[in-house]
């Protein structure tokens, strides 16, 4: 049986884009665009997942969780938020969350905090069954620990770099766009983020300096591909 998540968003482009990639990772979602429905929803649904925007219409994230802990201590938490000052996140967590993503963000980053949630919470999601060990050329990328293993030595990575690189293996030989990555990634394709990608990529290139029959080709405008 799918973990089931209830997603409270009334913004309707990042509500489809979140649904999308928690589906498309194995969950099973509904989508509540209105505060005020969110409990009538929580009873009929039965999630082992909330996640919440703050700024709804109708009645807000923090009056929502604070019911929703009430009425199910056990049921794990996420805000979701444009709101970033320190007091916003500590009221978060008084209201009763469990944890709190700062927008814009990575689908990656949410999925992993998910993970973790779940996993406190004693409760296995999707991610549990994959294979975190990933081989590509004569190298291996440990998704779980972070760890890039090349033909002389290990590498730790960073939890972006990770990422970065998990997106080239499962394209390998195919084109990574580069949109596709800093929106899973950073969870935005502003100017910024672009060179901090750049960054990144060179810090990889770097690693797999020791490994001449794997090469990241640069694909100008476009993005980048992993050839082995």
């Amino acid at each position: 049986m799918k973990i089931k998540i209830l997603y409270a968003e009334d913004e309707p482009f990042l509500a489809h884009i979140v649904s999308d990639g928690l589906v498309s990772s194995g969950y099973a979602v509904t989508v509540v665009d209105d505060g005020l429905n969110v409990m009538k929803t929580f009873d009929s649904f039965a999630p082992d997942l909330i996640i919440l925007d703050i700024m709804l219409p109708g009645k807000d994230g923090y009056i929502i969780a604070a019911e929703l802990r009430a009425r199910d201590p056990n049921s794990p938490i996420i805000f979701l938020s444009a709101k970033t000052l320190p007091a916003d996140v500590v009221k978060g967590f008084k209201s009763g969350g469990n944890d709190y993503l700062k927008k814009p963000f990575g689908m990656e980053e949410l999925l992993i905090r998910i993970e973790g949630l779940l996993h406190r919470f004693g409760k296995s999601g999707p991610a549990a069954n994959v294979d975190d060990k990933l081989p590509f050329g004569t190298c291996m990328l440990d998704t779980k620990n972070q760890i890039l293993v090349t033909n002389l030595t290990e590498h730790s990575l960073s939890f972006r770099e990770c990422s970065l690189l998990q997106m080239l293996i499962e394209r390998k030989n195919d084109v990574l766009r580069r949109q596709d990555a800093l929106m899973k990634i950073w969870g935005d394709d502003n100017f910024y983020n672009n060179r901090s990608m750049d960054v990144f990529m060179s810090h990889i290139r770097k690693m797999l300096i020791d490994c001449p029959d794997i090469q990241i080709i640069s694909l100008r405008g476009i993005g980048y591909k992993l050839v082995c």
